[in-house]
């Protein structure tokens, strides 16, 4: 079989390549408390689409800095008692999606709410607010200026506030509430449930957002990592600042968040994905001491993962 990383035997016990912060712990600690002191001033808008089994809101709340977020968010008709929940996260650049997209957990008497990233594609807002380049992505929105500007941290930041919203509606049973998403969305899957500890289950498709360092070694800083690249290029073209540059990036590196998990962990991998390289998720995925099962796809890259859906659908149709 073709490589364009590791060998399988090597990825299982792979630990990582970027550096963590010595003060992660405490970066992160400070971060939510910094979340749990934001008044959300949730609001909820009924759709125009409705459904005879589910009722459909446009969620907003205020999330840190000030940016108004929002989710769409699905409720079962007629369902007696608390019931699981599902949070949905999209990919990078993109959004909540259609409201159908949804019903099949609402059709099983789930509650289902999907985040729409601040400053992507959805009606999330990007309040901005720092110094540098903003013109090449969001991993880089705030590393010239300190760690605690970073918009992955305050994007994170709204999945846990998001989590914690949904296990407050009197509807949603809070000891049974799920994850998932791919790419970025299997990324920020992992980031709620670390920050966000009732998680119980989440399921992750080939994680973005993790082991920044070993993306720049591999040369695959291209499609969704291309504004490393562009970084360096234009603002530290002789990698003067190189080692400061990914000691920060650590704080937004989900293989430091992994350990803090406590959901039941399922994983989607191709072993042929150059957009999120199978080391990077497997990073990520052995840093994980919860119970935790990957589906490896040795021929696939970073797209549909046959059955790997239906697999996701009856892991989270336990909760």
């Amino acid at each position: 079989m073709p490589l364009i990383d590791m060998p399988l035997a090597k990825l299982k016990h792979y630990r990582g390549r970027n550096p963590k912060p010595s003060d992660f712990k405490q970066y992160w600690d400070r971060a939510l408390k910094e979340m749990r002191a934001v008044d959300p001033q949730i609001k909820l808008v009924k759709s125009e689409f409705q459904t005879s089994f589910a009722e459909c809101f446009d969620l907003y709340f205020t999330g840190v800095r000030k940016a108004r977020i929002h989710a769409k968010y699905v409720r079962p008709r007629n369902c007696p008692g608390p019931h699981p929940a599902v949070l949905l996260f999209h990919g990078y650049a993109g959004n909540t999606g259609e409201w159908c997209d949804k019903m099949n957990y609402a059709a099983m008497g789930f509650s289902v709410a999907a985040l729409d990233c601040r400053g992507q594609a959805g009606q999330s807002e990007d309040t901005g607010g720092v110094k540098g380049n903003t013109l090449y992505g969001h991993i880089i929105r705030g590393l010239d200026e300190g760690p605690d500007q970073l918009l992955f941290r305050h994007i994170f930041l709204d999945t846990a506030q998001l989590a914690q919203i949904i296990m407050a509606m009197p509807e949603v049973d809070a000891n049974r509430v799920g994850a998932m998403g791919g790419s970025q969305g299997g990324g920020l899957t992992l980031a709620c449930a670390a920050l966000e500890p009732r998680i119980r289950r989440a399921a992750s498709t080939f994680p973005f957002l993790s082991d920044y360092k070993r993306i720049w070694e591999m040369d695959l800083d291209k499609a969704a990592y291309e504004e490393l690249k562009h970084h360096f290029r234009h603002f530290d073209p002789r990698h003067e600042r190189e080692e400061d540059i990914f000691y920060r990036l650590g704080y937004i590196d989900i293989q430091h968040l992994a350990p803090r998990i406590r959901a039941r962990v399922l994983m989607g991998t191709g072993l042929m994905d150059s957009v999120c390289p199978p080391s990077t998720q497997f990073a990520a995925y052995n840093k994980i001491h919860s119970p935790k099962t990957m589906i490896i796809y040795p021929d696939f890259g970073h797209e549909s993962l046959p059955g790997y859906g239906d697999r996701a659908f009856q892991f989270l149709a336990c909760l």
